[in-house]
């Protein structure tokens, strides 16, 4: 799955309520119709994924779910544990095979949600930032990691303010996820998940990061990204790293950017 933006994924949503009360959002189609009645409901039978916290779940309207990142079927968990239909991003290079492979993964992929966007900094994260501002617009719920990226470790690592961001700038309130187990269904490096572990999926209480301010002003976002992660920290109970997830800099100049002080998204 693609990781946050490196720029913020970041607007009131421009419909009314009403719109999140048609049967499927605008973007599904077959493949999406299929996975909603068959792949989440032969998923469940097969992972048996404990589910907590449902009735937080806001059930109409824009909102971001926010959770720890573990492995590469988080993607998965949440969609197929969520009340309500879930987007999220994934690399682009998974809509854009050929041949049967390319349309299975295709296929697959828009099944659970997933909406392609291409990976980086610069354009393609402004671009990654207007396709959720679209979805949120419309009044549908997405999914996305403060973490940024996977973590390796099982630690969890300090928010990016891309998600606090979106949710000051739309308003949108933000549900924090603590996945438990994800990475022991599919560890890194692993081909096919484990039916032999369990996951839990936890729906924590919806944030409304309001009163921390516009989202024009980087203390706030900051403040709302602490109050994001103690949400997520809280469902997990994951130990905590203490510094951001982001890979070893390679070469002087990066190196100096990482140790100047700056925000990271």
């Amino acid at each position: 799955m693609t990781s946050e933006p490196s720029v913020d994924p970041e607007s009131s949503p421009a419909e009314t309520a009403e719109t999140s009360k048609s049967a499927e959002p605008r973007h599904a189609g077959f493949a999406y119709a299929l996975g909603r009645s068959i792949i989440s409901p032969l998923a469940r039978l097969i992972y048996r994924p404990r589910v907590e916290g449902k009735e937080n779940v806001p059930r109409t309207g824009a909102v971001i779910f926010a959770s720890n990142h573990l492995s590469f079927i988080d993607s998965i968990a949440i969609p197929v544990a969520a009340p309500r239909p879930v987007h999220f991003l994934a690399k682009s290079s998974y809509f854009e095979g050929t041949g049967a492979k390319g349309w299975l993964s295709k296929t697959f992929f828009e099944s659970i949600g997933a909406i392609p966007v291409r990976r980086g900094a610069g354009q393609a994260a402004l671009d990654a930032l207007d396709l959720q501002r679209q979805l949120l617009d419309e009044g549908l719920a997405v999914a996305l990691y403060p973490e940024g990226t996977r973590s390796t470790d099982g630690r969890l690592y300090k928010g990016r303010t891309g998600v606090a961001f979106l949710a000051l700038q739309t308003g949108a309130p933000v549900v924090p996820v603590g996945l438990i187990g994800t990475d022991k269904v599919m560890p890194v490096g692993a081909k096919i998940p484990t039916t032999k572990e369990r996951i839990t999926v936890r729906f924590g209480k919806p944030l409304d990061l309001a009163p921390h301010g516009p989202a024009t002003s980087g203390r706030a976002r900051r403040l709302a990204t602490d109050e994001i992660m103690a949400a997520i920290h809280a469902l997990s109970g994951q130990e905590l790293a203490g510094a951001y997830n982001e890979a070893p800099a390679q070469g002087a100049i990066e190196k100096i950017k990482q140790a100047l002080p700056h925000e990271r998204r």
